[in-house]
């Protein structure tokens, strides 16, 4: 018989970013997101950078995810993510300032510009900007 809920843990070095049972999930992978119901497969995988959501009744709820580490069993997930922000505590207007910069940095052409680093900051910034746009209480 499945499970009704599947426990969602993310961690990052800094702190345990959220423990609590919900009804699904979807998370960035490398590759594009994956959807993850209670009972799903094991499975282990790497994590990109995004938004990470969770359905707990009729709610969805945001966070994002920079990078890491997801182990996936059939009545628990736990991300282990670089770093990881829930909507209601990111900055809009440093994560703002954060993507105009990098987004100059990139077209600017200058030759000391580190184009990975610059492309990884834009990214980051872009998924800070979409998971605070969204409601931290969403209806579905």
């Amino acid at each position: 018989m499945l499970p009704e809920h599947i426990k969602l843990e993310i961690v990052t070095p800094a702190r345990q970013v959220l423990s609590e049972q919900v009804d699904a999930i979807q998370l960035p992978g490398k590759d594009g997101y994956l959807g993850i119901l209670p009972g799903h497969a094991p499975l282990l995988t790497a994590l990109g950078i995004g938004a990470l959501s969770y359905l707990k009744g009729s709610t969805t709820r945001f966070l994002t995810i920079m990078e890491g580490y997801a182990e996936v069993l059939p009545e628990r997930v736990i991300v282990l993510a670089e770093v990881s922000e829930k909507a209601e505590e990111i900055d809009v207007n440093r994560a703002r300032q954060a993507a105009e910069r990098a987004q100059k940095e990139l077209t600017g052409g200058s030759l000391e510009t580190d184009w990975h680093y610059q492309a990884l900051a834009l990214e980051r910034a872009l998924a800070r900007q979409q998971v605070a746009g969204k409601s931290s209480g969403q209806r579905t």
